[in-house]
């Protein structure tokens, strides 16, 4: 066993192997104060079938004993990831992934486990560089060492691996991976962060990291296996010179197609003549000559780009697609918008909800809720494809992700604003960006439904080109600029800063230099984007769409919430059968009212202060006659609260019987004389009544000595009558 300990963000951290799954080609514990995470990876010996790519796969899970807890559920046990989980395996998994030498095709897999858990110190970036660890102690062959670490500014101070309560008061949340020289992932947000400041933060951060590289290279130095020889295998040099010879102009030519389908549809077909042309003199070489076709394609667009500085659809480096936008598209939902950017859309609809429709999270922090939610879909058609339909995958809750957390710090308060909002992006073509779409057609959709957002938002995805010393940085990349390219860069922000961030490479490392160059242009072109947007909808309207519910706040007393809810919920119920407004009350005595109908929730409302309000005396009350006896009848003034209304006070005449004045069920207007200390509460018809002339007052009654003859809120209510003496 070999343990390295140091320092990290001023509390202890260290790296350990060779104590648990020694089975696996390489395993590390990763601990920072009380959070411990297991990594182990594992790769086959031989390579599996070609299936075009890199069997690459990372799975990321939290423990629930990790926090001292069972799971809820029927079974008791871990079910599926959690969104949580898919984001952290993501997270993972992009920075690892250009490690590997192009050309790798051994299945490996890296698992992620979650053992403890101190609730400060986040599992997802020590899994990063546990992960990182384990495959440079493994005999798998990688090409480079990096870590990770989460970087915050709380007060205006960079701090590194912050604990969760000082993270809550950070304006910066970003996740950096690297090796000693470049960054080669960083994702996160801001609140409004100036470009300079983020590039700060992202220095600070590479400079912290150097510690971890330094560790991981020591335990390599110490315990690290022998890398496993790995020769990329060869194509032969004749079948590539005759695939070349027959497709590399028609190829140059069609990639000056400016229409992607028809570009691609064009390369398909001169691919499948190629195939079909050489199937007899290299049969099962399909695979082969489509990657050589694959190379023509990616070497001549990076070559014009480089050389020409002219993309695949004529545009300059710095040039936005063309832009349209459209709100208010869907009638019945509360608040819509499309959002089309070149070949790229985005269909998103808001709905508002009350505090009831919040999300409920359970995790290893505990449970909490969310009050704002983005929800993302890519369907198939979107790209012109035929797949399976099956629920959101690990891309779909990735990219939502991001849109929700470029649009978090626009949201108002709930005090400002008290409904729960929902905002859900179908994305209904697709040609590069659609996230950032997405966050630009999320900003007018919410604009539309009245949410007051603080500023819009916008978002745009920034590509590279890089070959020796040469590079151009690309704005608004297409899809084919992504996937032949260097970089995926998206950036999301007001005009004040930016809001998020997402950055993968496909090289390892981007220079600082690089990377600032980046920043700025995509400043330039989000600022564009949103004098755009605002051409649409430049700021929030004022009124909620009229199928929007309408909520009424207020509060309670604390100890009066049963009285609200009645026995078994029969009162709250009864309110909401009768008004059709929805009523949640908080523990501290607020009480959210919604409804649709502006008339149903005020009635709401009154019901709801109807059922606590305190009788007063002197007032007078509408009140239902609950029981008769001898003395007189109790009267239900108040819900919940009975007063007495004794024969004396019926009528300035004598009253022989309480039933010559009332039955029961009967409704009479009475005023409260008298609420004594224990809260029985007097009433009086008689002083409703107009005085017959010459009427003598009888003489004010002594203190009563025992009994009771209040109501419901204090004693019995059948009292006997007194006695006659």
């Amino acid at each position: 066993m070999e343990r390295l300990e140091l320092e990290f963000g001023g509390r202890p951290y260290s790296l350990e192997t060779g104590h648990v799954a020694r089975q696996a080609n390489g395993s590390v514990i990763c601990r920072h104060g009380d959070t411990m995470v297991l990594a182990a990876v594992v790769a086959t010996k031989e390579p599996p079938p070609d299936r075009g790519f890199f069997p690459l796969s990372v799975d990321y899970r939290e423990k629930a004993y990790a926090a001292g807890k069972i799971p809820g559920g029927f079974f008791k046990r871990e079910g599926r990831p959690s969104e949580k989980e898919t984001l952290s395996a993501r997270m993972i998994d992009r920075p690892i992934r250009p490690l590997f030498p192009k050309g790798y095709k051994n299945e490996v897999q890296v698992h992620v486990v979650v053992l403890s858990s101190d609730q400060q110190n986040d599992a997802d970036v020590l899994g990063m560089t546990a992960a990182a660890t384990a495959l440079a102690i493994s005999d798998i062959p990688i090409e480079a060492t990096i870590a990770g670490a989460r970087v915050g500014r709380i007060n205006g101070e960079f701090k590194i691996n912050p604990p969760m309560d000082e993270l809550e008061e950070s304006d910066i949340n970003l996740v950096i991976a690297a090796t000693k020289d470049d960054v080669v992932m960083v994702e996160g947000g801001c609140l409004e962060v100036s470009e300079d400041d983020l590039a700060t933060a992202l220095e600070f951060g590479l400079g912290e990291i150097r510690k971890l590289i330094a560790a991981i290279e020591d335990l390599q130095s110490k315990v690290g296996k022998t890398k496993a020889e790995f020769t990329p295998s060869e194509i032969d040099p004749e079948l590539d010179k005759k695939v070349r010879e027959m497709s590399e102009s028609r190829i140059r030519e069609a990639n000056q197609i400016v229409d992607k389908h028809e570009r691609e549809d064009t390369i398909t077909a001169i691919s499948k003549e190629v195939l079909e042309a050489h199937a007899e003199e290299y049969p099962e070489q399909e695979r082969v000559i489509g990657g050589i076709i694959g190379d023509i394609e990616k070497a001549d667009l990076r070559e014009r780009v480089l050389r020409d500085k002219t993309r695949a659809d004529t545009r300059t480096p710095d040039e936005v697609r063309v832009i349209t936008g459209e709100v208010g598209v869907l009638p019945r939902t509360h608040g819509s918008a499309i959002f089309t950017r070149g070949q790229t859309q985005s269909l998103t609809a808001v709905t508002l909800g009350t505090k009831m429709d919040e999300q409920r999270v359970d995790d290893l922090l505990g449970e909490s809720t969310k009050s704002y939610m983005l929800h993302y879909n890519f369907p198939s058609y979107s790209v012109g494809e035929v797949r399976p339909i099956r629920g959101p995958g690990r891309r779909e809750i990735g990219h939502g992700a991001l849109a929700e957390r470029a649009l978090q710090p626009v949201i108002p308060n709930e005090d400002i604003f008290p409904y729960t909002v929902r905002v859900v992006s179908d994305v209904l073509e697709s040609n590069g960006s659609s996230s950032m779409a997405t966050v630009c057609a999320g900003s007018l959709a919410l604009m539309d439904a009245g949410v007051p957002l603080k500023s819009p938002v916008a978002g745009i995805a920034m590509g590279l080109i890089k070959q020796d010393d040469q590079y151009v940085v690309l704005t608004d990349i297409l899809g084919v600029e992504d996937h032949l390219g260097d970089m995926d860069f998206k950036v999301a922000g007001t005009s004040n800063g930016i809001t998020a961030f997402q950055m993968d490479l496909k090289i390892q490392g981007l220079p600082f230099d690089i990377l600032r160059e980046a920043l700025q242009k995509a400043k330039t072109a989000r600022l564009h984007v949103l004098d755009k947007m605002a051409e649409t909808l430049a700021i929030p309207r004022t009124e909620l769409s009229p199928y929007a519910p309408r909520i009424i706040i207020f509060k309670i007393k604390p100890e009066r919430i049963g009285d609200v809810i009645g026995p078994g919920g029969k009162n709250i119920r009864a309110i909401t059968e009768q008004t059709g407004a929805k009523v949640d009350i908080d523990d501290d005595g607020t009480v959210i009212v919604a409804s649709v109908n502006q008339e149903g929730g005020e009635t709401a409302r009154q019901m709801v202060l109807r059922s606590v309000e305190e009788p007063e005396v002197d007032k007078v009350y509408e009140g239902k006659v609950r029981r008769i006896t001898d003395f007189g009848a109790f009267i239900e003034i108040l819900p919940g609260t009975d007063g007495l209304l004794h024969i004396s006070e019926m009528d300035y005449a004598r009253t022989e019987k309480v039933e010559d004045v009332c039955k029961l069920g009967d409704t009479l207007e009475v005023k409260v004389i008298e609420i004594d200390p224990a809260g029985k509460v007097r009433l009086s018809r008689k002083a409703l009544l107009p005085r017959p002339e010459g009427y003598v007052d009888p003489p004010p009654r002594g203190p009563r000595r025992g009994g009771n003859d209040g109501g419901r809120r204090g004693g019995r209510r059948d009292r006997p009558p007194a006695r006659k003496r």
